[in-house]
Parts: C-alpha cells; sequence; structure tokens
C-alpha cells in the first residue's frame, strides 16, 4: 500500500505543479486581457465561455474519466493489449463527439449569444469552437496516461496547451482591440484553439515515442481482445452518468448567464450597470477561484485510476486509505487557499487588475463570498472522484442535481434583491457544493466503510487556516504603511504560505508516513524531526 500511495501522491504532485505553471500562464493572459477590455469586453469574453465549457464537459467530462478507470483496471490485471484497444475505441468516439460540439458552437453562435442578452458574444463563440473538436481527442490521450498512472504527459500536454493559448490569445486580442471589443473578445477565445492544438500535438509525440515500449508490453502479455463495439458501451455505461453530473453546473452558468442580469435589473439597476457587475465576478473574481482547483483536481485525477485499481484487485483497505488520503490532501490545500483570498481580496484585486481599480475594488465583496466556497468545491471534486472510482458514478450526479435545485432558488431570490445583489450568485453556489459535500460524505460511508479522522482531516487544517489568515491580513495593514500596496501584498502572501506550512508540519496535519510518500520526503522528515518529536 505504501508504494501505490506514493504513486498516487507523486502523480497528484506532478499535476498540482503543472497546474501551478497553466494558472501562471492564465495569469499572465486574463490580467492583460482584463486591463484591455474592461468589464465590456470581458463581458462578451466571459458570456462565450460558459457555452464553450458546457460543450467541452459534455464532450469530455466522463469519457476520459472512464478511459482511466477501464484502463487502470486492465493494467491492474497485466491486459495492457485490452487497456490499448479501450484507448484507441475511445479516439474515434471522441472525434466524433468533438465534431458535432464544433458545429452546434460555430453555427448556432447568433441564436446563442441572443439567448444570453449579449449579442455581441457571437464573434467570440464562432473562434473558440474548433477547440471543441481538437479537445476530446486530447482528452483521450490523457486519459489513456492517467490510467497507467503515467501522470507525465498530462501534464506536459497541459503547459504546451496554455502556453500556446496565452500567447496566440494575447496577440490577438491586442491586434484586433483597435478595431472592437468584440474583435478582440473574439481574438483571445481563438487562443483556446491553438492551444488545444499545440497541446494535441505534444502527447501525439509523446504517444509516438513511447509506441515501442508500449507494444513490447502488449505482446509480452497477451490476452484475449474485447470488440470494439463492447468497448464503446463500456465507456458510455460509465462516462454518461459522469457526464451529466459534470454539466450540471455549467446549465446553472448558463442560466446563471441569463438569470443574474436580468435579476439585478428587477432589483433596480439599470442593464448596463447589471452588465457591469456580472462582468465583475466573471472576469475578475471567477479566475482568482479556479486557482485552488489546480491542486484539488490533481488529487481528484490522481485518485480515480489508483482508487479503481486497488477495487478491481478486492484491496477494500487500500480503498479506504486512497480516500482519507485524497481528501485530507484536498483539505489542507483548499482550507489556506480559501482563507488567503478571504483576507487579501482587495489588495490581490487591485494587484492584478491595475488599470482597473476601481472595478477591482467593486469586485473584492463578491470574491470574498465565492473564496469560501472554495473548501466545498475541493471536496466535491475529490469525493466524486472518489465515488466515480468504485464505480458509483451515478450518486455524485444525483448529489450535484440536489445541489442545484439549490443554487437556482437562492441564486433567483438573493440576486433579486439589492441587499446581496451579485453576491447572491455567490451564496448560491456555495450553498450547492455544501449540499453536494454532504451526500457525498454519506454515500462514501455506506458503500466503502470509510471512517474520518474529523481532527485530523477538518479542525488542523482549519485551525492553521484561521491562524495563517489573520496574520497575514494583519501584516498586509503593517507592511502596506512602509511600502506599496502592491508589494505588501506580495510580502503577505509569501508570509502567509510560510506560516501555514509551519503549522502543518508542526501540528502534523500530514503524518510521517505520509511526508515520506512525498517526493523528497526522506529529507523533509529527517529535518522536521531534528526540531519536533511526534509523540
Amino acid at each position: 500500500m505504501e508504494r501505490k500511495s506514493k504513486k498516487f501522491v507523486q502523480g497528484a504532485a506532478i499535476l498540482g505543479i503543472a497546474g501551478v505553471g497553466v494558472k501562471f500562464l492564465g495569469a499572465i493572459f486574463r490580467i492583460p486581457l482584463t486591463n484591455w477590455l474592461g468589464e465590456d469586453g470581458m463581458a462578451y469574453y466571459g458570456a462565450a465561455y460558459p457555452v464553450y465549457s458546457l460543450l467541452l464537459i459534455i464532450a469530455t467530462a466522463g469519457i476520459p474519466v472512464a478511459i482511466s478507470r477501464m484502463v487502470s483496471q486492465r493494467a491492474a490485471e497485466k491486459n495492457y493489449g485490452g487497456a490499448d484497444r479501450v484507448f484507441k475505441a475511445s479516439i474515434v468516439l471522441m472525434a466524433a463527439i468533438g465534431l458535432i460540439s464544433f458545429a452546434i458552437c460555430f453555427f448556432g453562435a447568433e441564436p446563442i449569444a441572443r439567448a444570453v442578452k449579449i449579442p455581441s458574444a457571437a464573434l467570440a463563440l464562432k473562434t473558440i469552437a474548433p477547440a471543441l473538436f481538437f479537445v476530446p481527442i486530447l482528452a483521450s490521450f490523457r486519459g489513456y496516461f492517467q490510467g497507467l498512472q503515467n501522470m507525465n504527459p498530462t501534464a506536459i500536454s497541459e503547459i504546451m496547451e496554455q502556453l500556446c493559448r496565452v500567447v496566440v490569445g494575447l496577440i490577438l486580442a491586442y491586434v484586433l482591440l483597435k478595431n472592437s471589443l468584440a474583435q478582440a473578445a473574439a481574438g483571445a477565445t481563438f487562443g483556446a484553439t491553438a492551444g488545444s492544438i499545440g497541446g494535441l500535438a505534444l502527447i501525439v509525440a509523446i504517444y509516438m515515442v513511447n509506441r515501442k515500449r508500449i507494444h513490447k508490453r502488449i505482446d509480452e502479455n497477451p490476452c484475449k481482445l474485447e470488440p470494439t463495439g463492447s468497448i464503446i458501451w463500456q465507456i458510455l455505461v460509465i462516462a454518461v452518468p459522469i457526464t451529466i453530473g459534470a454539466a450540471i453546473f455549467p446549465i446553472m452558468s448558463n442560466i446563471d448567464t441569463a438569470m443574474i442580469v436580468n435579476r439585478l435589473v428587477d432589483a433596480g439597476y439599470s442593464q448596463s450597470d447589471a452588465e457591469g457587475m456580472f462582468g465583475l465576478m466573471t472576469g475578475f473574481c471567477s479566475s482568482l477561484i479556479g486557482f485552488p482547483q489546480v491542486f484539488t483536481q490533481a488529487v481528484a485525477v490522481s485518485l480515480v485510476p489508483a482508487i479503481s485499481a486497488a477495487h478491481q484487485v478486492g484491496d477494500k483497505e487500500g480503498v479506504r486509505e486512497h480516500i482519507k488520503l485524497g481528501l485530507r490532501l484536498t483539505l489542507v490545500l483548499g482550507f489556506p487557499c480559501a482563507a488567503g483570498i478571504f483576507a487579501l481580496s482587495k489588495p490581490i484585486l487591485t494587484l492584478l487588475f491595475f488599470k482597473q481599480t476601481e472595478s477591482a475594488i467593486a469586485a473584492a465583496p463578491t470574491l470574498m463570498v465565492m473564496s469560501i466556497g472554495i473548501i466545498f468545491l475541493s471536496m466535491v471534486q475529490t469525493l466524486t472522484g472518489a465515488l466515480q472510482g468504485i464505480g458509483k458514478q451515478m450518486h455524485p450526479v444525483k448529489n450535484l442535481a440536489y445541489g442545484a435545485v439549490v443554487k437556482i432558488i437562492l441564486t433567483y431570490v438573493l440576486v433579486g434583491t439589492v441587499t446581496f445583489n451579485i453576491n447572491g450568485a455567490a451564496i448560491g453556489t456555495i450553498a450547492a457544493y455544501v449540499v453536494a459535500a454532504f451526500f457525498d460524505v454519506r454515500d462514501l460511508k455506506k458503500f466503502t466503510d470509510t471512517k474520518f479522522d474529523i481532527s485530523l482531516t477538518f479542525i488542523k487544517p482549519f485551525v492553521a487556516s484561521v491562524i495563517m489568515g489573520v496574520l497575514v491580513y494583519l501584516s498586509y495593514l503593517g507592511v502596506s504603511t512602509f511600502v506599496s500596496s502592491g508589494i505588501a501584498t506580495l510580502i503577505s502572501v509569501f508570509i502567509g504560505v510560510v506560516v501555514y506550512v509551519v503549522l502543518a508540519l508542526f501540528m502534523r496535519i500530514i503524518t510521517t508516513e505520509e511526508m515520506l510518500n512525498l517526493p523528497q520526503g526522506d529529507k523533509l522528515v529527517r529535518v522536521i524531526d531534528k526540531f519536533y518529536k511526534e509523540k
């Protein structure tokens, strides 16, 4: 179990590091883009992305997970020929789905843009549409390598995809800005298409380099191969419930796009002010809230094949240990991210969006509310991965549906009041994830008899994060009296990281055994043991 845990943790670490790089590049992209386009331009850009995300999730959310799970199950039994056949069947399926998704987005751009009440977003929808063909094929390659618990190709291709997206998107946005905001937003969204092509080209090259080794392993472990039709059917049985569940919140986001603006108008705001507030939430806040998901999504992606492999060979204790470790890693990362963003919401926004200072300040209260949701969103991602790993993919779908109903009701009621306005949408989202997380935990206890250590999993990371958040806020107040706000923010963030790492280590939020599973973990344990002896 120790070796398997090490593989799982290191896989999550590889994806997490790559994710940080992706998000860093995303910040390089998003910050100048927001400063160039402002509220109106970001509204066009922000309106296109929920539609793109919904179609992309329908195309890719379930099938890569199914590929990863089916490949890991066959690899656990040394049926590498079966694993390769799953991969090749998925390529055909994903190409067909991608073509349909492209057609919907490209040819339906105008009516979709009118439906979300932002007609100028139509051009952005057309330029992002080709990505809907290439990304599903890219996802098949990633799912195959993830099923083999090799996260390197996914990590490398993610970096390449984002690099191409940033370079092409920013160049086109800058060049087209002189024409119109709508064209500039469209140029920015075309970056996603360029990125998908770049990422796919790289991961195909990685597969070709490894093809001889893959075929050698298949030849050394001959097994009876399954019919392609049977494989596709198995993929769909696993993927469809996952896709439905993954599509729930993008559907809600598209409902939000129309409902939020209309409800703000009902509350007494002008159409222009309502669109501006929506732009603040999507353009200024959503990207920051998405950053912590880099780490938690890495845990979830690594968790599915690890649990699937253990479940396939009847290792019940291994399944439970992976679930507990996965949730703990998620909260060890999620709690401090939420506390840090909550404490420094205004300074972070004004640092990043320095050319839109007034808008950044106006977005700060919404960011504070949204930061709380990081904790529960992180839990839902990991718990969903755990349920998918044990073959209970329909349960997180139902649980997300319960949360979505709560979200719609709260968003409709709260956004329509002046007191809550745009913050009502953030509150509705938080409530939705709380509901989904509660039912996910209940289901995991029921199906795996997993018992979570409340103190180690929840209380200690929460206490350490609160202490860190208070110290970060106080340090910002003190340092900002001597230096600029931007420098004070950076110093405070650094202080927060150091404080939390020290608290996490010396409160033993991560146990000695788990630290040994980290890259260079043995050296880390030796350093800590010089200052602290576990009782």
